[in-house]
């Protein structure tokens, strides 16, 4: 029996799922961030899934306007190169958004978030501090999940061969970026210290200079309802 001649194989890879971005945001902006952040009285635990030991609304959240415009820009830069065949130009996914709710967690030893998405179009993540405690803890973890203070974001169903979650361990000053849609919890920690993280949600075809006021529906143009589009 003769040996079968070898042949030249042509392939492609396609992405699948949603785009999740990592980025890191600037040291004045993070200290920003936390200055409001322990300044405010706004109790927002009622609002939230997670058991956290404390959780607090920004008093005011115009401040940051400028700084979420140009992250969304940069997310929308992004997901054109993620998946270009939804549009024909990175312009098509530049919605304008409104930011719906901005909150800062305070994660004591024990706190967690249970599996949960949010509303809206998009969400995010962004640490403001990183206690050396909970990195040494985080160092000596041996496990296979995220481990001590870790974020998982899951996507579908499948065997070990399927990439169905991503897991991280954050440093001071990183900000995660997703669908709002898209499924992730945090772990608990043992360590004697206090994690500061600032979260929030936006919906998208709407200007995003001109804030919600609750109670309020937002007027849109006959043009940006046509042009409306799902992140």
């Amino acid at each position: 029996m003769s040996e079968q001649k070898k042949f030249k194989i042509e392939y492609q890879m396609f992405r699948w799922g949603p785009l999740l971005v990592k980025t890191k945001i600037p040291e004045e902006l993070r200290l920003k961030f936390l200055s409001e952040a322990e300044a405010s009285t706004e109790n927002f635990e009622s609002k939230l899934a997670g058991v956290v030991n404390k959780e607090v609304g920004f008093r005011d959240k115009k401040m940051f306007l400028p700084f979420f415009n140009q992250m969304f820009n940069m997310y929308a830069d992004a997901q054109f190169k993620w998946s270009p065949e939804v549009g024909s130009t990175p312009e098509t996914f530049k919605e304008q958004y409104t930011l719906d709710s901005l909150w800062a967690n305070f994660q004591r030893p024990g706190d967690f978030n249970p599996p949960h998405d949010h509303g809206g179009a998009l969400s995010w993540v962004i640490y403001l501090t990183m206690p050396e405690a909970l990195k040494e803890e985080r160092a000596a973890y041996k496990g296979r999940s995220a481990g001590p203070g870790g974020i998982t974001f899951i996507y579908g169903e499948g065997p070990r061969t399927y990439i169905t979650h991503h897991s991280a361990f954050p440093e001071e000053g990183d900000m995660f970026i997703f669908p709002a849609s898209l499924k992730h919890w945090v772990f608990p920690f043992k360590s004697d210290c206090t994690r500061v993280s600032v979260s929030g949600n936006v919906s998208d075809s709407i200007k995003i200079k001109s804030l919600k006021k609750k109670g309020e529906k937002n007027e849109q143009s006959d043009s940006e309802k046509s042009n409306k589009k799902t992140v």
